[in-house]
């Protein structure tokens, strides 16, 4: 595989991996695009598919082969997500990966109230200890995750209470990951948190998605028991079940609140609010 190129993105079927791929490839990059699903990856310029994932350690391996550089989109929301992470991880390092850039989360720590976020944390501290140069890109919650939020009677239910969110949308997430890949080494070793330009509590996100879409959406503040209830019925394992409460929790206890100037720093442009992201006129036009 030293026949492909040395930059290399995992998750290129996904939204953050094929939108890093595709402002690369506008500068006329050349790419290796990881994909477990290789028919689902863009078609770009200069990009060679490889087929690979984390849950397989030696396919990773291989995959990797002559990468100098690998942007590792955090995985999710499957079993075993942390193993295959760490295996992927250790594969990076065995192939001679020299500088890896993980996409992580705000508030991520060993102890975080959102459970996600201790699984990116434990991701990180593998990759500080790798041996490999890195830079860790913390993303607040995607803002085009919030505007999915309200279900079919408009209703966003969470045990959110008052807290806000400093929202980022997945487009300044890739600008931001296309900026370090362009340079890395300029990166190495650095922290960035990835937010929107403001905090916005769920009543507000609600008002917002209410004005963009017509709907009467509505934010109702459940308690654990009923946030439990009300999830009951698609029959998740506990882990998942965890993950999508403590989202909430963590955004009562304020876990992603801040608002940096991360995303301006990196790409020299002022991060969009869920008002642009939804379609609504701002004061950018």
């Amino acid at each position: 595989m030293t026949d492909a190129p040395p930059l290399a993105i995992t998750g290129a079927t996904g939204a953050i991996g094929r939108l890093t791929a595709e402002e690369l490839a506008r500068g006329g990059a050349a790419l290796r695009l990881l994909a477990r699903t290789p028919s689902r990856a863009p078609h770009l310029p200069s990009a060679v598919v490889v087929e690979a994932s984390y849950g397989d350690r030696q396919q990773a391996r291989r995959a990797l082969d002559g990468v100098t550089t690998l942007l590792m989109i955090s995985g999710g929301e499957e079993e075993g997500w942390l193993e295959g992470q760490l295996d992927f991880v250790a594969a990076a390092a065995d192939a001679g990966v020299r500088h890896i850039v993980y996409t992580s989360s705000q508030g991520a720590a060993a102890d975080a109230e959102f459970t996600y976020a201790r699984i990116h944390f434990a991701t990180e501290e593998a990759i500080r200890a790798s041996g490999m140069a890195w830079t860790i890109l913390r993303d607040s919650l995607y803002l085009d995750f919030l505007a999915l939020l309200p279900r079919a009677d408009g209703a966003i239910l969470g045990p959110g209470g008052d807290g806000r969110i400093a929202g980022v949308a997945k487009v300044d997430v890739a600008r931001s990951l296309a900026a370090v890949l362009r340079d890395p080494a300029a990166h190495a070793g650095r922290v960035y948190e990835l937010t929107g330009p403001e905090a916005l509590s769920l009543d507000e996100v609600a008002a917002t998605l209410s004005a963009a879409t017509g709907r009467d959406i509505r934010y109702v503040d459940e308690t654990l028991e009923e946030a439990r209830a009300s999830r009951e019925p698609y029959g998740v394992p506990e882990w998942r079940m965890q993950g999508w409460i403590t989202t909430y929790t963590a955004i009562a206890r304020g876990d992603f609140a801040r608002v940096t100037g991360d995303v301006e720093l990196l790409t020299g442009r002022a991060p969009i609010g869920l008002a642009e992201l939804t379609g609504q006129p701002t004061s950018r036009g």
